[in-house]
């Protein structure tokens, strides 16, 4: 029943983001145009709900020579290959807004596991054996607001089956507010292998 209401919800939602941020995602790609040769989108196999797969959007935060289907915190010398808009856009988590267009077509909600890479055999495994791989992925998650990219893979694949078995109002309620909490302070960031 919720999981129905939270589609209802997560279209409403994208519409009006998508109305009322529309200024600022024109500004944002006239800067990324502006600071680095290439595309102003980033897309990216992703892995989606039931073992589906979809191009996800992003902002492009890196230059057009970076590796491509590598998580940047595996990424040796991530610091080089990242635009200065894109330190920005990291740094702020603006790169993620394009998303908005991946929930509108239904391949993500705004809350959920974060879409692992195709590549990620590992973690999708992990997901598929906790439940996790039955939802949408999400632009934010309960993974997301305990460690980010800080957490190992099995940590991680832990925290997306404790949200699939527990998806509701009050835990998404408390995934939003932590959320804005790391964006604000912009922290569990990690650039580049350590």
């Amino acid at each position: 029943m919720y999981r129905g209401i939270k589609r209802i919800a997560d279209l409403l939602f994208a519409i009006v983001a998508i109305v009322f941020t529309s200024p600022l995602l024109l500004l944002l790609a006239a800067a990324i145009r502006l600071d680095s040769p290439g595309p102003v989108f980033f897309l990216q196999r992703r892995a989606g709900r039931a073992d589906t797969y979809f191009r996800i959007v992003k902002f492009r935060t890196m230059r057009t020579d970076t590796p491509a289907d590598m998580p940047t915190h595996l990424l040796r010398g991530a610091d080089s290959h990242i635009t200065r808009i894109g330190r920005f856009l990291r740094k702020s988590s603006l790169d993620e807004l394009p998303q908005l267009i991946n929930i509108l077509a239904g391949h993500m909600s705004f809350i959920g596991p974060r879409p692992a890479l195709w590549n990620q055999d590992d973690l999708i495994a992990l997901r598929r054996e906790n439940g996790a791989s039955d939802i949408r992925p999400g632009l934010t998650g309960w993974a997301q607001v305990n460690g980010r990219d800080e957490l190992p893979i099995g940590v991680k694949a832990n925290y997306d089956g404790y949200y699939a078995a527990h998806c509701g109002l009050l835990l998404d309620l408390k995934i939003v507010w932590r959320t804005a909490c790391q964006v604000v302070r912009g922290s569990g960031i990690v650039e580049g292998r350590k």
